[in-house]
């Protein structure tokens, strides 16, 4: 029941648009206020599909990892939403200027590099293809950290003067990424083999 209410959550953003598209309520550009809609919500479903695992292990809420994939793959949903109307409302598929903007425009080329790197993650995402993979799944999906770097400075160098949302959305990153280096320190630091005795010997074959 929880799931399907949040399912239906996802979905608000995209029909806040529907609405907003048929009463007017766009502005005065609004294949930009479609475009800075869902790249927003694209970035805001990858924070929270993120901070699914440090929730779950602060709460011991166990339940929270049954709803980390569906987020992530309306993350993918908007980003499609988010990409399609740049190339189709914004450019309509003039591909030699695409391809132009994506080289010379950086904010793009960090957009686009990090929209092609969550395709096989979303490709990926069923029981079929976990058990298929084993542990190069895990391997792969570790891809998602890169991701939300890269969306982070894409907003980040698209927004160029008010960085103050930006900036929170790196702040959040930020914290979530840092929580899952210091658990995995603090593995290495458990697994890691204790140091050798100091004996006579040992200090002899140093001089």
């Amino acid at each position: 029941m929880a799931k399907a209410a949040l399912f239906f959550v996802c979905l608000i953003p995209l029909g806040r648009l529907v609405w907003l598209a048929f009463n007017g309520g766009l502005g005065a550009n609004p294949i930009e206020f479609i475009t800075r809609s869902t790249g927003t919500w694209t970035l805001v479903l990858l924070l929270v599909t993120l901070s699914i695992t440090p929730l779950r292990k602060l709460t011991g809420y166990n339940a929270l990892i049954r709803v980390r994939r569906m987020l992530g793959l309306f993350a993918f949903f908007y980003v499609c939403l988010h990409f399609t109307t740049y190339i189709w409302l914004d450019q309509f598929f003039e591909w030699a200027s695409i391809l132009k903007d994506i080289k010379k425009r950086p904010f793009i080329t960090v957009g686009f590099a990090s929209f092609v790197l969550l395709i096989p993650l979303a490709l990926t995402s069923t029981n079929a293809m976990m058990r298929r993979l084993g542990r190069r799944w895990q391997q792969l999906h570790r891809l998602v950290y890169l991701i939300g770097i890269g969306g982070v400075v894409h907003y980040w160098w698209l927004v160029k003067k008010d960085i103050t949302q930006p900036a929170l959305y790196a702040l959040v990153l930020a914290l979530l990424l840092g929580y899952r280096l210091t658990l995995w320190l603090q593995a290495r630091k458990r697994v890691a083999p204790p140091p050798a005795p100091i004996t006579p010997v040992n200090l002899a074959s140093h001089k």
